[in-house]
């Protein structure tokens, strides 16, 4: 396995994002560390998280997940070999809301706090702020990439115009730009970033790290029919995805999975490293059983015409 470059900066990660939203909720401590011990034992990198994990659950309040990767820090001895993702933008607090500046700088001293840590190697705005022009942020932004609390910035869940003119604005004033996109990406949700996002990625050479990779779980074949999606809680959003292309992607990997032996969520995952402009897709896992199955994915070499059926099945 050889890691790649992410975009245009001096950050090298594995071809696997390991998603850190089940710390602390899905995943207890154990099931964490043990989850976090198989990563990096695989020859993971890049751990991403976000201020707002876990806040949806009754009882948390976010930060739950970045408290648990720093325990794990600070147990294993691990900081110098993995790199930290977090995100600021949706976990209201101290400075205000979204990309506020004074949010902004709370959230990282927050951030860094729960993960015990000086620093945070790509910082996200998780997502874009209609109330805060985009120069106020970057300056922000900027002024934790001066003080080293920062290494590299990143947007999610940016549309292409508004990540173009943040890059612009950023360009114009001599600000640190976004050099990482984190975009909803999978074989059966394309238009979110096939097209003009994709394309601007590409030209400018910046890193994409798409979630949902998995599509929470329908590509690893849980859900082929109306009787499976009780087996969840997720199973009530697959039935427009069986109505839609999903039977037709699903029946394409499984051909695909016949000729390599590879499993489905390996080879959804694979499809996703071999996309034009994709750095490493993210993905989660409860149990270290379940990064086992993953890692391999990083190692899967599709064929052009593998890759074509699967990208035909869900145009």
């Amino acid at each position: 396995m050889t890691n790649r470059r992410l975009g245009s900066t001096d950050l090298e990660i594995a071809p696997l994002v390991l998603g850190g939203n089940v710390f602390g909720w899905t995943a207890d401590r154990d099931a964490s560390f043990a989850v976090l011990d198989a990563f990096v034992a695989g020859g993971g990198t890049m751990i991403d998280t976000a201020d707002v994990y876990s806040a949806w659950v009754p009882g948390h309040k976010g930060g739950e997940s970045e408290t648990m990767i720093g325990e794990w820090l600070k147990v294993s001895g691990q900081r110098d070999a993995v790199q930290i993702a977090t995100k600021v933008g949706m976990l209201p607090g101290e400075g205000g809301e979204k990309l506020a500046p004074a949010r902004i700088a709370a959230a990282c001293e927050a951030s860094l706090k729960r993960l015990g840590t000086d620093r945070i190697d790509l910082y996200f705005a998780h997502q874009d702020d209609d109330d805060t022009p985009q120069d106020a942020a970057l300056e922000a932004f900027g002024r934790l990439v001066d003080a080293g609390k920062v290494r590299v910035i990143g947007a999610s869940n940016f549309h292409a115009a508004r990540l173009k003119s943040a890059n612009d604005a950023a360009k114009a004033a001599g600000m640190p730009r976004y050099h990482v996109l984190q975009p909803e990406y999978n074989l059966v949700s394309r238009h979110k970033f096939e097209g003009e996002l994709q394309d601007y990625c590409v030209i400018e050479n910046i890193g994409v790290v798409p979630y949902y990779g998995l599509a929470s779980g329908f590509l690893t074949g849980k859900y082929r029919t109306r009787d499976d999606l009780s087996k969840s809680v997720r199973g009530g959003r697959m039935g427009d995805l069986l109505e839609g292309e999903g039977k037709a992607v699903l029946d394409a990997m499984d051909s695909v999975a016949a000729e390599t032996g590879a499993t489905l969520a390996q080879i959804a995952l694979a499809w996703l490293i071999a996309q034009p402009g994709v750095t490493a897709p993210i993905a989660s896992a409860t149990s270290a059983k379940q990064i086992e199955e993953l890692l391999p994915a990083m190692t899967l070499d599709l064929s052009d015409d593998q890759l074509a059926r699967l990208t035909d099945a869900g145009a």
